[in-house]
């Protein structure tokens, strides 16, 4: 049985996210005392006990000149007794669904070891994120620079990320959380992470794509075999997005995990023609993210 996760089955996913990923225990402290929320945890349920869940983190992302909220998934685990049993499957499944239900449009993870980015794929996720090559700005010589405010060092942080195209973005309180995670860690180098991509409601991205790129007409359709809402014609022309097109043929045909790719603008210059014209190269940031 699947469920939201309470004040009485909160310890036994503690235990999990312990049995798992074996952090030490004042990272999880951390963890829980900042990002875990039971409303955002789903949980999988045998009798009275918790054998598999996640967490669906908030954030906000720019996408074609807006914010839009997506949700992280995190802490995607089963413990090692429970696991081919489908139970990460019926969880995800359902994150998709409360992801429309609250009018998310777009999915984000970061997968922790390469054989994920496979088992990811058959859910309709693509790697839409580089592991970066360049160091990141370092937040010890962020809180140096205002030692005693964490507001000011946040202002600096936020105003070298929040005007970049297709990056994860910050609250306060997510830096306050990085902060607190990198002076326990000692501060190690960061870099942009390696990450994928879910897209949840297709029209909706379309359309702001379609409004950020007025010069761009064409229909394409989308396969989507897991999200039957997102298996359809658009039409791109004007601004506007049209939906299942009546006497429309299909110019172009992709699959969800492509269309993740094009949206993003994650390597689109090496697509063939025309989705490397269609669709302008961006380079995708995730980064920060209590990894």
């Amino acid at each position: 049985m699947i469920r939201f996760a309470d004040e009485t089955t909160r310890p036994q996913v503690r235990e999990i996210w312990k049995t798992v990923f074996g952090d030490p225990d004042e990272e999880v402290e951390l963890y829980f005392r900042h990002k875990y929320r039971d409303e955002n945890t789903l949980i999988y349920m045998e009798s009275e006990k918790v054998v598999a869940s996640l967490q669906m983190l908030p954030y906000l992302f720019t996408f074609c000149g807006m914010e839009i909220p997506v949700i992280y998934l995190s802490g995607v685990s089963t413990l090692p007794e429970y696991r081919k049993r489908g139970y990460v499957r019926q969880l995800l499944i359902r994150s998709f669904e409360e992801a429309a239900r609250r009018d998310v449009p777009l999915i984000l993870l970061v997968p922790q070891e390469e054989w994920l980015l496979k088992f990811y794929a058959r859910y309709g996720f693509a790697q839409t994120f580089d592991t970066g090559t360049e160091e990141l700005i370092s937040l010890q010589v962020l809180l140096e620079r205002y030692p005693g405010d964490l507001h000011m060092a946040f202002k600096m942080f936020n105003s070298l990320f929040r005007q970049e195209d297709m990056t994860v973005q910050k609250s306060f309180d997510d830096f306050r959380a990085i902060v607190e995670d990198a002076t326990l860690c000692g501060f190690p180098p960061k870099r942009n992470l390696l990450g994928m991509a879910r897209i949840i409601d297709a029209e909706k991205l379309l359309s702001l794509f379609a409004r950020r790129y007025g010069d761009k007409t064409f229909s394409i359709t989308v396969e989507d075999e897991l999200l039957q809402e997102n298996h359809v014609l658009f039409r791109i022309a004007d601004e506007k997005i049209q939906k299942e097109c009546p006497g429309v043929e299909s110019s172009l045909t992709t699959d969800i995990r492509e269309l993740a790719q094009l949206l993003l603008g994650y390597h689109t210059s090496e697509k063939e023609a025309p989705f490397n014209t269609l669709f302008p190269e961006k380079h995708p940031q995730m980064h920060f993210m209590l990894e």
